[in-house]
This record gives C-alpha cells, sequence and structure tokens, in this order.
C-alpha cells in the first residue's frame, strides 16, 4: 500500500501548528514513533472533543479534510437554529440548553463529523458509545490562560471566583474524558504520516 499523500502530510503539519502550542513538541515526538493507527469506519460519526478552549472548532476542517468529510460545529449550529447566543443560554437555561445540545447531536446522521463543546462528555458520554471521538489535548497552563483572556465564554460556576472554577472544571472534566472512549489526536494523525494500513 502506497503511504500517505503530501496533501495528507501538510494536513498533519497544520493540525500540530493549530494545537496547544505547549503540547506540540510532545505531540511530534510522540507521532515520530511507532504506535496505533485507528481510523474510523466510513459510516461512523466522528465527534471532535476535549476541554474548552482546546482548539476544536479549528480543527475540525482540518480534520473533515484529511477523512473526506465535511463538517459541523454542533455549539454554532445550536445558535444559529434557536438563535440564542451560548453565553446567555448556558447562563439563563443550563438544562434547556444541555436538553437541545443532547438533542441535536441525536438528529445527525450517521458517518457525520461534528465538534462538540467543552461539556459534550460530561452531560453526554453514553451518546459517544457508537462514535470513534478524538480527543484534543490541552494542557492547563494554556486552558486557563485562555480562559482569562476570553470574555465571550459563559461562567459554569459563577458561585466561583474564575480562577477556582477553571481549575476545578479542568480536573473534573479530565477526570470524564480518562474514562470515556477516545482516541488520542496522536494516534488519529499516526495513520496519515506512516505508511502501511492503518490498524
Amino acid at each position: 500500500m502506497s503511504g500517505p499523500s503530501a496533501e495528507q502530510r501538510q494536513l498533519v503539519e497544520r493540525i500540530l501548528e493549530a494545537v496547544d502550542p505547549r503540547l506540540a513538541p510532545s505531540l511530534r515526538e510522540e507521532l515520530a514513533r511507532p504506535g496505533p493507527r485507528p481510523l474510523p469506519a466510513p459510516d461512523q460519526t466522528v465527534v471532535i472533543a476535549g476541554h474548552r478552549t482546546a482548539g476544536k472548532t479549528r480543527l475540525l476542517p482540518l480534520v473533515g479534510a484529511l477523512l473526506g468529510r465535511s463538517g459541523l460545529d454542533l455549539d454554532h449550529e445550536l445558535e444559529r437554529r434557536h438563535g440564542r447566543s451560548l453565553r446567555d443560554w448556558v447562563a439563563q437555561a443550563h438544562d434547556s440548553f444541555r436538553q437541545a445540545e443532547r438533542a441535536l447531536f441525536l438528529e445527525l446522521p450517521r458517518g457525520s463529523l461534528v465538534a462538540v463543546g467543552g461539556g459534550f462528555i460530561a452531560y453526554h458520554a453514553e451518546t459517544l458509545h457508537p462514535c470513534y471521538t478524538l480527543l484534543v489535548p490541552i494542557s492547563f497552563e494554556t486552558y486557563r490562560k485562555r480562559l482569562l483572556s476570553d470574555t465571550t465564554r459563559p461562567r459554569l460556576r459563577p458561585g466561583m471566583s474564575l480562577e477556582e472554577e477553571i481549575r476545578s472544571i479542568y480536573e473534573q472534566r479530565s477526570l470524564l474524558h480518562a474514562r470515556t472512549s477516545t482516541v488520542e489526536l496522536v494516534d488519529f494523525l499516526r495513520a496519515f504520516v506512516a505508511p502501511g494500513s492503518p490498524s
């Protein structure tokens, strides 16, 4: 079997440039080593998941180009369909937002490519069982820095200081991510840089 194309290698490089710059060097090193190379089945829904600010929306078109699929950003589609900003919706009617998020995800046809919000795994992990869930990594330092500088995102625990909220949510969701069946980004990318058939 022929190896990856020049276009695929360029897309992999663009993905590595788009992830947390604190993690990119270690991802490059890991990518150069042998390891798993799982790819989704053609009719399997691919979900790009991870913490808030990890870069899921930025990676969506790049992953789509590698897989030959068009992608949907679930948060953007929720805003478009309901005519509400996520910031206000989450703050004013959190349960309503989570119900709409789940309903829209379950409407998607098999084989879709979708980027989900940072809380999706925390609230809807069981919906991901038949999916290929690609986890986008982010260090706590980058997560904290991005959230402190981004005033457009809703507060999730307004009873805490922003610093306490950022740390507690990162730690809680990291535990939930570890308990959910996901594919590491580096393993996905390895299928497009290493010759031979993906496992």
